[in-house]
């Protein structure tokens, strides 16, 4: 069997405006957001990736969303963060991948879901993880950080939504946020101590 185009896996982390637990993931996604919109940042860190045959490995990448009210109706703004670490070819191949000319999970996503793309942009991505917590610094773009919701009968792991239709993955960390800021691509938002929702998961996507 031929090798896929690129292959890229690791760490995913999200928030949105929904409040917990977000709708769009539990009604795939058929049923109104909490509010107008959903503005959703995903976030993911690639530990073993390539295309091409340049290697993606250490590199994150981010997509900020907007959607209507219902995600599943389409016509979402999308923009696109590079992680600017990345050399001129690896700064090519994820460009491609993430704004969903190379095909896979974001091609899926920029051909059926995406009526506004507002490009691709080159930042400093702080990809931080701590036991069940997680939180992203995009200077200028992103930042949040989020919780992994723990059982009431303790222990150290979160509770988990399993078989989703999500980009990311079938099985989701529950987690909510201490705070959301977005600032890039025209799609301004700061929610501070709401508790509103947030996932994290590993993924792995190929072409």
């Amino acid at each position: 069997m031929a090798e896929p185009d690129w292959r890229i896996s690791g760490e995913y982390m999200e928030s949105c405006n929904c409040d917990y637990l977000c709708p769009c993931i539990y009604t795939s996604p058929q049923e109104g957001a909490t509010l107008d919109n959903c503005t959703a940042s995903l976030v993911f860190r690639i530990d073993e990736g390539s295309s091409g045959g340049v290697k993606l490995d250490g590199l994150s990448f981010a997509l900020l969303i907007r959607s209507g009210k219902v995600m599943a109706d389409g016509d979402w703004v999308l923009g696109c963060v590079v992680d600017a670490r990345a050399d001129a070819a690896q700064r090519a191949a994820l460009s491609a991948i993430v704004g969903g000319e190379a095909g896979g999970t974001p091609g899926m996503i920029r051909s059926k879901l995406v009526g506004d793309f507002r490009g691709v942009e080159f930042r400093p991505i702080d990809f931080r993880m701590d036991g069940t917590r997680r939180s992203v610094e995009i200077p200028g773009v992103l930042s949040f950080e989020i919780a992994g919701v723990i059982p009431r009968h303790g222990g150290d792991q979160p509770m988990f939504i399993d078989n989703t239709s999500h980009p990311a993955g079938r099985r989701l960390a529950l987690a909510r946020a201490k705070s959301y800021r977005v600032e890039g691509f025209g799609l301004d938002l700061e929610m501070i101590g709401q508790r509103n929702n947030g996932h994290f998961a590993p993924f792995a996507w190929a072409a």
